[in-house]
């Protein structure tokens, strides 16, 4: 535990040497820049300063007193997206949700000032620009910086709310979105976007200048033309390294991506921005550059100057990339002291899996081991600073699919990573979530269209479904310790001189931790998941800290099965709430409605036409933000229980007509009729089988609980019903007992499997070979109680259904 020996007394004394109390009174693990604990009573950026550490100086709170830790005030929110970090600057508390809607309240009360609507929902002409909402906002010399999902820069007074600019960052009709928060360094309002998912357009970073919102300068993250004024350096680097070109023979743009969203830092004595660039387009590098080359600056690190945006240096992490690797996370920048020397860098856990030490004032690389599962590379060469990878895993080519570790969804997303001088730690939330990939199919398995790869992001396999908060050793590179948290999908991570670590968790908690053992010291049940990180800030004296609870964020819903147990419903109550020693406040109790599938008496199942309203789920994006076999993530209503999917006519005029575009649901209008009522029948298939789902996983959660069932009991013939995602599939179960051990075969319209395993505890566990096309391991695990048999069937990668059976 973190000692706090400064007394209050001395504290309050030397308030405004607020840095200097902590350097003299806690002896921190490493050296502590005055540009990282700048305005300590303010958080006034998304990582608090340049220096994106989400570390706050403050200690009021601290691992002594944080059991008193209290709730001062909340505000309810609008239902919509509002994974996101608020800011406090001037006395208020300044925060965005849903669509660029903007608020600011009064950070002792919580009472709201102003509040400004980004006109989002009125202008979208897609359903890229309506996204999933923006996550963060910026703040600088009296003025709020936000960039609407649909490419607004805007500046408005942090007073009044008024626009004191207002101008537009896309430069042509390219599919774009933006959806990460601003950066006010050196004077320029730093932007970037997303949509390197969709099509080959040429990724860049745009600085405005914050007084006028004039053009500063233009960075591009992939060659073409024209080449950005006084980038000429760069454009010569990038275009080396696609030796083919990234434009098809008609001039068209073959090659692209490199959309940096999210991550940005700021050295101000190296006077450099430090950028991080997202993934290229098609995935498939043989599609994308058929010449081979690294395609820079895909996946990359790049320094520029702050006052012209020219290129100072780059460190690529995916060299050739082709998995969806990104270096979009929180880019941390730090003094270390490395065998004995003190070395200024920066530090990332991209979504690759490594932790990254580099120089920040050159890009030499220092150091980077893994922090979670990785199969795609063995390790990083310590003189190249290149991955050395594994054999096989460039999948050009090759038949069938085959696992990746991490997946898409990254060993560690864009919820932000925290930093400790006083402890020396950074505080990550991983994911362990591996894929199946391999090269693209006629025919379908391309969440996106042109991808080139068939991906499937979504995936069954041993350890996945899985997140943990691990306290990194960067010096080192070794785990000091990490909790395993509920779910897959962990919330952003605070820091704070008071010793503490504060995240939230899916199953709707606040948890502070001691920095330095990681043991939960506090908690408080906020009735709704929380995805956003956390600020802590000081008015009169008193420190507050800030969370906004909701779900969302995580391709909104991509990755939702592994949070499937916990409630992330769109309709969870959705606040802004802040805390303190003292605090007196209280929210009422709430009670969601029991979950409830709409009637449909005139549904018949019809298996062809489920799995064909699948693919047009998977394909046309509605599984972005309706989640991974329409199992709702908490940022988009979960369809299966709408009463919307019962009515035709209704659900083409939401669909279709774009009947809630205002409420953030946007039109579809390339959809035909027929496409429609395919979609809208997978839906209620779904629907079908929601219940027995739900009920599976209370089944699941009993499993543990030693069950009285006896190996005779599974003998013999038994009618099972398997709930797949497009429907109930039977079969025929044949089993044989002796002692243990359990032989037998399973029958289906697909074909028959060989099964063999065993009983223990009252359960039987078996498995058997199959083919679909690809080999997969297909495994039940089940009981018998009162005659019925119950349990799940895991049908390799793709999914653990609930199973049914009773004798014929």
């Amino acid at each position: 535990m973190i000692a706090r020996p400064c007394s209050a007394a001395l504290r309050l004394f030397l308030a405004a040497l607020a840095p200097l109390v902590v350097t003299a009174c806690d002896k921190p693990a490493q050296p502590i820049e005055q540009a990282m604990v700048a305005d300590p009573d303010e958080w006034p950026s998304w990582g608090r300063t340049g220096t994106e550490t989400h570390y706050s100086p403050l200690d009021e709170i601290d691992t002594g007193n944080v059991g008193k830790l209290k709730l001062a005030w909340h505000f309810d929110l609008e239902p919509g997206y509002t994974a996101s970090t608020p800011l406090m600057a001037e006395g208020k508390v300044f925060l965005t949700t849903g669509h660029s809607h903007i608020r600011a309240l009064d950070a002792v009360t919580g009472r709201q000032i102003w509040e400004y609507d980004g006109g989002t929902r009125e202008r979208a002409t897609s359903a890229l620009q309506m996204s999933w909402g923006n996550k963060g906002i910026a703040y600088d010399a009296g003025h709020v910086f936000l960039v609407t999902t649909d490419g607004y820069v805007i500046s408005l007074d942090a007073k009044t709310g008024r626009e004191a600019w207002k101008t537009y960052d896309y430069p042509d009709a390219a599919p774009r979105n933006s959806n990460g928060a601003p950066r006010v360094f050196g004077g320029k309002v730093i932007v970037g976007f997303g949509g390197a998912d969709i099509s080959p357009a040429r990724g860049f970073v745009t600085a405005y200048d914050e007084k006028t919102g004039k053009l500063a300068w233009r960075f591009y993250t992939t060659p073409g033309d024209p080449a950005s004024p006084g980038n000429e350096k760069a454009e010569a680097i990038m275009r080396k390294t696609w030796p083919s070109g990234w434009t098809n023979p008609d001039g068209t743009r073959r090659g692209g991506g490199g959309t940096a969203w999210n991550a940005f830092s700021y050295d101000p004595e190296l006077n450099l921005v430090y950028l991080g660039i997202g993934n290229g387009f098609p995935y498939n590098q043989a599609r994308r550059s058929p010449g081979g080359g690294d395609n820079l600056f895909l996946s990359s690190i790049v320094a520029v100057d702050v006052n012209t945006g020219a290129y100072k240096w780059h460190y690529q992490v995916c060299p050739a990339e082709q998995w969806d690797c990104t270096a979009t996370t929180d880019i941390t920048l730090a003094t270390l002291k490395i065998d004995g020397k003190d070395r200024k860098v920066l530090m990332q856990a991209p979504k690759n899996g490594f932790f990254y030490v580099i120089d920040r004032a050159t890009g030499a690389f220092i150091s980077a081991e893994k922090i979670a599962k990785v199969t795609w590379a063995d390790h990083i060469d310590g003189k190249t600073g290149r991955p050395v990878e594994n054999p096989g895993i460039r999948y050009a080519g090759k038949p069938g699919l085959f696992e990746v570790w991490p997946g898409p969804t990254g060993a560690h997303s864009w919820m932000p990573q925290a930093y400790s001088p006083l402890t020396g730690l950074v505080y990550i939330p991983v994911i362990e979530q591996g894929a199946l990939i391999g090269d693209g199919q006629k025919g379908g398995g391309e969440i996106t269209a042109g991808m080139g790869v068939t991906l499937i992001p979504e995936v069954e396999l041993p350890g996945s479904h899985r997140s943990f908060l691990k306290a990194w050793n960067p010096v080192t590179q070794s785990v000091a310790w990490e909790v395993e948290l509920p779910g897959n999908w962990p919330g952003g991570v605070m820091a704070s001189a008071g010793g503490l670590v504060f995240q939230g968790q899916i199953d709707g908690k606040f948890v502070a931790r001691d920095a330095q053992t990681g043991k939960a010291l506090w908690s408080f049940k906020t009735e709704s998941p929380i995805v956003g990180a956390p600020i802590t800030y000081r008015m009169n004296g008193r420190q507050y800290v800030t969370v906004i609870t909701g779900s969302g964020g995580n391709g909104a819903g991509i990755n939702s099965p592994g949070n499937a147990a916990f409630r992330t419903d769109y309709r969870l109550p959705r606040r802004v709430l802040t805390f303190a020693l003292d605090g007196k406040d209280t929210i009422p109790p709430f009670q969601l409605p029991e979950l409830a599938a709409p009637a449909d008496p005139d549904f018949k199942p019809d298996l062809a036409r489920a799995q064909a309203g699948a693919m047009l789920f998977g394909t046309r994006a509605c599984l972005v933000c309706h989640g991974w076999n329409a199992i709702g993530g908490g940022a988009a209503p979960d369809l299966r229980y709408s009463p919307m999917i019962t009515d035709a006519d209704t659900f083409r005029q939401v669909v279709k007509g774009g009947a809630l575009k205002m409420n953030g649901m946007p039109p579809f209008p390339d959809f035909t009729d027929e496409e429609l009522e395919t979609l809208r029948f997978y839906l209620r298939a779904r629907a079908q089988a929601a219940p027995a789902e739900q009920k599976a996983l209370l089944d699941k959660a009993r499993a543990a609980q030693a069950s009285n069932a006896k190996p005779q009991d599974f003998v013999g013939k038994w009618n099972i019903v398997i709930q797949t995602p497009v429907g109930p599939q039977k079969a025929v179960m044949n089993l044989q007992v002796t002692g243990n051990v359990v032989t037998g075969k399973v029958t289906a319209e697909q074909g028959t499997v060989d099964v063999a395993g065993g009983v223990k505890n009252g359960r039987a566990k078996f498995q058997g070979k199959a083919s679909m096309p690809m080999p997969i391991t297909i495994s039940y695990d089940i009981t018998v109680r009162g005659g019925k048999m119950s349990g799940e069937n895991a049908n390799g990668p793709f999914g653990s259904f609930p199973l049914t059976g009773t004798r014929p």
